[in-house]
């Protein structure tokens, strides 16, 4: 089999589609898309943002953020929330069509619009000014919960950047089971 080299490049798959909602010093709701985070550890999130965005001084101030996945139905606003800034863009929630519902437990907004939101506090940033949160709760709304009643991925239609091309995509089939296929080859 042939190989092309491309050199280095930020292709990785898949990339979560973030977003990444938090409360400015006046209170008001902001929320940003960002595809550079993932879990750090069992009950920890790693966000990569630039110290320039709005969310990050919001994430300083208030020690506390939500990260919602973008979803296919939601995938014009989520994409919307990424190209504009609220230090532009003051009515950017609006435009976007998300309203919003203060987490319980954090001082961060839960977008309703968003069916499934890790609720977070600020744990840390790191020496590359990465945030490291700790998920304090995991919420979801009813009409994406299965018969077993956790999360049913296909109700949730997550989606995923593509980098090469600029796309999003909404994550597929099922192929396998985790911890059980690779068993056969013992």
């Amino acid at each position: 089999m042939a190989r092309k080299n491309f050199g280095v490049k930020s292709w990785f798959y898949p990339l979560p589609v973030l977003i990444i909602a938090t409360y400015d010093e006046n209170g008001k709701a902001d929320a940003m898309n960002a595809a550079w985070g993932g879990l750090y550890d069992g009950n920890a999130v790693e966000l990569c943002l630039s110290a320039g965005h709005k969310t990050t001084k919001n994430i300083q101030l208030n020690k506390a953020f939500t990260i919602s996945f973008a979803t296919k139905e939601t995938v014009v606003a989520s994409d919307y929330v990424g190209i504009v800034s609220m230090n532009n863009t003051p009515d950017k929630m609006a435009k976007a069509g998300f309203t919003t519902t203060k987490s319980e437990l954090v001082n961060a907004p839960i977008i309703n619009e968003l069916p499934m939101t890790l609720e977070c506090k600020l744990t840390k940033f790191t020496e590359d000014g990465n945030v490291i949160g700790e998920i304090v709760n995991i919420s979801a709304d009813e009409s994406i919960l299965g018969e077993d009643g956790k999360i049913d991925v296909d109700k949730l239609a997550p989606i995923s950047y593509e980098p090469v091309h600029n796309t999003y995509r909404v994550l597929g089939e099922v192929v396998g089971q985790a911890f059980s296929d690779g068993a056969k080859l013992k």
